[in-house]
C-alpha cells in the first residue's frame, strides 16, 4: 500500500502516543520500587493508560444525499485498495449511519447491522444496543477477497417495503417526501421504502482504522432529526465534522438545514475550529469549451456564495472532486490529483485536526500524570534540599562545643511546637473544606437530577403540541443549569479554601511549593449549555414537523435524559475524585517535613550523646544525597519526557 500525508500523520500520532505511555509505565514502575505508590495513584495510572491505549480520532461526514460523501470517504482514507471499498453510486447510497472502525478487542474483520425495528423499542438507545451483540446482524469480512467485502458493504444501502402505517410507528413517514419514498414496482399506493437497517458498525484493519482512526458516515437530514442520539452525542463526540456539499448546486434548502440545525452548535462548541465545509465535485464544472479562468471564476463564486450563506471564512471551505481524486490514486496520475485539490484537504486534517486531538490528550495526560510527577519531583527536590542543608549543619559543627548542639536542638524543638499548630489548623480547614464539597455532591447526585427529570415528565404528560414539548424541555434545561450554575459557584470557593490553605504552609514553612490539582466544572457547565442548544435545534428542525409527533418526543426525551444523566455522572465522578486526592500532596508534605524535623531531632540527640556518631551521620547523609540527586534527575529526565512529546513539536522539528 503506497502512504500519503493523512496515513504518516496518523501514523505519528500513533507513535507519539506509544511514547507518551511508555513514559507513564516507567513512571509508574519507579514509584512502585520506591514504595511510593497509592491506591489512588494507582487508579489514575489506570485511567491515564486506558485513555490513551483506548484513544480514537472521529471523523464525522454529514451530507444530503448525492454529496459524493462516501466518495470522498473512499478518496481520502481508501484509494490504496484500488477500488471503491464503500459502495458509492448514483443516487443515494448511505442508507443508514455508518461507523468504520477497528476493534482492538476482537481482532476480526466484520459488519454489524442493527435492525430498523428496533427504532419501535422506546427504552435503549444505540449506546446501549452496542452493549448486546444479540441484537444485530453480524457479515464476516474476508479481507482477502475484495469482491466478497465489496458484496459485503452493500448490505448496508439495502432498503424495505412497509406500510404508511408501519413506517409512521417507525419514525421514518414523511408526508411531502411520500411520492420520492414510494416503493418502485409496487401496485400498492401504502407501500414506501425504508432503510433495512438502522446503524452500521464495520470493522476492518486499515492501518488507519488501527491506529484509532473512527470514521461516522451519516445519511442526511432525515436520519439526524430521526435519530436523536447522532445529534445529541455522535456528532458532539466528533474531533471534526466535514460538512459536504456540491459544487454544481451549492448551498439547498436542505443543506442548509442540516447545517443550521445539526452542525452550527457543535462548530460554535468548538469554538469555530474542528468543522470543514467540502464544495464536492467540482469536476461537474469542467467544461473543454470554456478557459480554465472562466471555470475558476465560476467555482470562487460557488465559494464566496457558500461562505456567505453558511456565515464561515472561505479558508474553511475546501473545493475537491473526490472521484477523481479517487481515479487519479488508483491510476498513480499526479496531474489529475493536483486538479481534484483533495491535497488542500488532506492538508487540513492533518495540520489543523490532529494537532488539535493531540494537544487535547496531551493536556489531560499532562493535568493527571504531570501534576502526580511534579509533586513528587518536588517532594524529592524536599528531601534533598533538607538533606543538604543536615548535611552541611553537621559539618558545621565538627570540633564546635555541646552549647552549639543544644542550641540547634532548642531551635528544633521550638519549629516542631509552632508546626504542630498549624497542623491543628489545617485539620479544621479540612473539615471546611467537606462541608463545602457536601453542598456540590448533593447538587450534582442523580437523584437531584432525577427529580428533575420527573418533573419534567409530568409537565409534559398527554401534551404532545409543539408549544408543551416547549415548555417541557425549556423546564427541564433551565432546572438542570441552574443547578449546574450553583455547583460551579460552590466549587470556586473550594478551590479557593484548597489554594490558601496550600499557601499558608508553603509560605510559614518553606515547603517545596506546588500547585493543588485543578478543578473547574467549566466543562461540564458547556456541555450543559451546548446540550441545550442541541435539543432547541432538534425541536426546530423540519424532520421533528415531518415526523410522528409521539415518536420523535419519546426518541427525544430518552436521548436528551440519557445525556444530561451522563453529564452529571461524570461531574460527581470528576469531583468527587478531587476532593479524595486534592489535598494529598500538602498531607504528603506535611507528614514528611514531620517526619525530617525529628530525624534531625533524633540525630543532634545522638551526637550530644557521642561525638562518634557525627562522622557515621555525615556518612549516612552523604550517600542519602547521591541517591536523592539520581530520583531529581531520573524524575526530571521523565518530566522532560512528557513535556517534549508534544506530537506537534515533534512534526515542526521533523518538516
Amino acid at each position: 500500500m503506497t502512504d500519503n500525508q493523512l496515513s504518516t500523520r496518523i501514523k505519528s500520532y500513533s507513535e507519539w502516543k506509544a511514547n507518551l505511555l511508555e513514559t507513564i509505565i516507567r513512571f509508574q514502575k519507579w514509584l512502585d520500587k520506591k514504595g511510593l505508590e497509592k491506591s489512588e495513584d494507582t487508579l489514575r495510572f489506570m485511567e491515564a493508560i486506558d485513555a490513551l491505549k483506548n484513544d480514537r480520532i472521529n471523523l464525522a461526514f454529514v451530507a444530503e444525499f448525492s454529496r459524493g460523501k462516501t466518495e470522498l470517504i473512499n478518496s481520502l482514507f481508501f484509494a490504496d485498495y484500488n477500488r471503491r471499498l464503500l459502495p458509492s453510486d448514483a443516487g443515494r447510497t448511505t442508507m443508514c449511519p455508518t461507523e468504520l472502525y477497528y476493534d482492538q478487542q476482537k481482532e476480526t474483520s466484520f459488519i454489524s447491522l442493527l435492525p430498523i425495528e428496533t427504532r419501535l423499542d422506546d427504552e435503549l438507545s444505540i449506546s446501549e444496543y452496542k452493549l448486546d451483540s444479540n441484537y444485530w446482524t453480524n457479515i464476516p469480512l474476508d479481507i482477502d477477497s475484495p469482491d466478497q467485502m465489496e458484496e459485503s458493504m452493500r448490505e448496508i444501502i439495502k432498503t424495505k417495503t412497509v406500510n404508511i402505517e408501519e413506517a409512521k410507528k417507525l419514525g421514518l413517514y414523511f408526508e411531502n417526501q411520500a411520492d420520492q419514498n414510494r416503493a418502485l414496482n409496487s401496485s400498492m399506493d401504502d407501500l414506501i421504502e425504508v432503510p433495512k437497517w438502522r446503524h452500521a458498525l464495520i470493522s476492518f484493519p486499515h492501518p488507519l482504522l488501527k491506529q484509532g482512526l473512527v470514521i461516522l458516515d451519516t445519511p442526511g437530514l432525515n436520519a439526524l432529526g430521526c435519530e436523536p442520539e447522532l445529534t445529541l452525542n455522535m456528532l458532539p463526540a466528533a474531533h471534526a465534522i466535514l460538512f459536504v456539499l456540491a459544487a454544481d448546486t451549492g448551498v439547498t434548502r436542505s443543506d442548509l438545514d442540516v447545517w443550521q440545525y445539526h452542525i452550527e452548535g457543535f462548530r460554535r462548541n468548538k469554538q469555530k475550529k474542528g468543522v470543514a465545509v467540502v464544495l464536492n465535485k467540482i469536476d461537474t464544472l469542467w467544461d473543454d469549451i470554456k478557459k480554465d479562468s472562466d471555470i475558476d471564476k465560476t467555482l470562487e463564486s460557488q465559494l464566496q456564495k457558500t461562505s456567505l450563506m453558511l456565515g464561515v471564512e472561505p479558508s474553511s471551505i475546501f473545493t475537491v472532486s473526490a472521484q477523481k481524486a479517487l481515479l487519479a490514486k488508483i491510476r498513480n496520475d499526479e496531474e489529475l490529483l493536483n486538479k481534484s485539490q483533495i491535497a488542500s484537504l488532506e492538508n487540513y486534517l492533518c495540520n489543523e485536526i490532529l494537532p488539535s486531538r493531540e494537544q487535547i490528550l496531551s493536556e489531560n495526560v499532562s493535568n493527571e500524570i504531570g501534576q502526580m510527577l511534579e509533586v513528587v519531583r518536588s517532594q524529592v527536590i524536599a528531601k534533598l534540599e533538607n538533606t543538604t542543608k543536615q548535611l552541611q549543619e553537621l559539618r558545621n559543627l565538627s570540633g564546635k562545643n555541646a552549647n552549639m548542639i543544644v542550641h540547634l536542638m532548642k531551635k528544633t524543638r521550638e519549629e516542631q511546637t509552632a508546626y504542630s499548630k498549624n497542623v491543628e489548623s489545617f485539620q479544621s480547614s479540612r473539615l471546611l473544606l467537606k462541608r463545602q464539597a457536601g453542598k456540590m455532591l448533593k447538587s450534582l447526585s442523580l437523584e437531584t437530577l432525577d427529580k428533575l427529570t420527573n418533573t419534567t415528565r409530568a409537565d409534559m404528560s398527554g401534551c404532545w403540541t409543539t408549544v408543551g414539548l416547549k415548555r417541557g424541555m425549556q423546564t427541564f434545561f433551565n432546572g438542570a443549569v441552574e443547578i449546574m450554575n450553583q455547583v460551579v459557584e460552590n466549587a470556586e470557593q473550594a478551590r479557593r479554601l484548597v489554594k490558601a490553605i496550600y499557601n499558608k504552609f508553603h509560605s510559614e514553612h518553606g515547603l517545596a511549593a506546588i500547585e493543588p490539582k485543578a478543578f473547574s466544572m467549566d466543562l461540564y457547565n458547556r456541555r450543559m449549555e451546548s446540550l441545550f442548544e442541541e435539543a432547541e435545534a432538534f425541536r426546530k428542525s423540519p424532520v421533528t414537523t415531518m415526523t410522528e409527533q409521539s415518536f420523535v418526543v419519546k426518541k427525544f426525551f430518552i436521548s436528551l435524559v440519557s445525556q444530561a444523566r451522563n453529564v452529571f455522572y461524570k461531574a460527581n465522578q470528576y469531583t468527587e475524585a478531587w476532593l479524595r486526592e486534592v489535598m494529598n500532596p500538602l498531607v504528603r508534605q506535611i507528614k514528611e517535613h514531620k517526619t525530617m524535623m525529628e530525624n534531625r531531632l533524633n540525630t543532634l540527640r545522638k551526637i550530644s550523646d557521642s561525638r562518634d556518631t557525627l562522622d557515621a551521620k555525615i556518612a549516612e547523609l552523604e550517600v542519602e544525597e547521591n541517591d536523592l540527586n539520581s530520583q531529581k534527575d531520573n524524575l526530571e529526565d521523565m518530566r522532560l519526557s512528557l513535556q517534549n512529546g508534544n506530537p506537534n513539536q515533534n512534526q515542526s522539528s521533523a518538516a
